[in-house]
C-alpha cells in the first residue's frame, strides 16, 4: 500500500510540473504574441495547444496510471456535503469573482489555486486520512505570491501591465512546479 502511496505522490508531481510547464510556456508564448500584435484568437489557440500537447503527452505516458489519480480525487466523493461545498467554493468563488472584479483577475487566479489547494489538502487530511503535501505547498506559495504580484503589478511595473500579468502568470507555475518537486523527490510518507 505504501508504494502505491508513493507512485501517487509521484504521479500527482509530474501532473504539477506538467501544468507549471504549460503555464509558464503559454504565458511567455502569450507576452510574445503580444508583444507582436497577433489577433486575438491566437491566445486561445496558444493555451488551449500548449495544454493540449503537454497533457497529451502526460496522459500517453501515464495511461496505466489515471486509476491512480482517480482514486486519488475519488476520496472527496465521501466527504460530507458542507465540506464539498466549503471546499468548491474555495476553488470556485475566487475564479467567479474575476467576473465582477476584472481588473484584480490576476490575483484571483492567485487566490483561488491557493485557497483550493490549501483547503483540499485540509479536507483530505482531515476526512481522507491523507498527507498529500505537494498540494499544500502549492496552495501556500500560491497565496504568498498575492502580496508579491500586488507588488510587482502596482509598483514596480505599473506602467507595463502585460509585463505584470506575465509575472503573475509566471508565479502560478512557481507554486506548481514547488509541489510537484517536493512530489517527485519526497521520500517522506503519506
Amino acid at each position: 500500500m505504501e508504494s502505491t502511496q508513493y507512485e501517487i505522490r509521484r504521479i500527482f508531481g509530474f501532473l504539477f510540473i506538467c501544468v507549471a510547464a504549460a503555464v509558464a510556456i503559454a504565458s511567455v508564448v502569450s507576452e510574445i504574441s503580444f508583444l507582436n500584435n497577433l489577433p486575438s484568437y491566437f491566445y486561445g489557440i496558444v493555451w488551449f495547444g500548449t495544454f493540449g500537447l503537454i497533457f497529451g503527452f502526460y496522459f500517453l505516458h501515464f495511461k496505466e496510471k489515471t486509476s491512480l489519480i482517480r482514486n486519488r480525487m475519488k476520496n472527496s466523493l465521501s466527504w460530507p456535503l458542507y465540506v464539498k461545498i466549503i471546499n468548491g467554493s474555495c476553488w470556485a468563488l475566487p475564479f467567479a469573482l474575476i467576473g465582477i472584479f476584472p481588473q484584480y483577475f490576476q490575483y484571483l487566479i492567485l487566490l483561488g489555486i491557493g485557497l483550493g489547494n490549501s483547503s483540499t489538502y485540509i479536507f483530505m487530511k482531515l476526512y481522507s486520512n491523507q498527507s498529500n503535501k505537494e498540494q499544500m505547498l502549492v496552495g501556500l506559495t500560491a497565496l504568498f505570491a498575492i502580496p508579491l504580484a500586488i507588488e510587482i503589478d502596482t509598483s514596480i511595473f505599473v506602467s507595463h501591465q502585460d509585463i505584470a500579468i506575465l509575472l503573475s502568470r509566471l508565479l502560478i507555475s512557481i507554486s506548481y512546479a514547488i509541489g510537484g518537486v517536493y512530489a517527485l523527490f519526497s521520500r517522506i510518507k503519506i
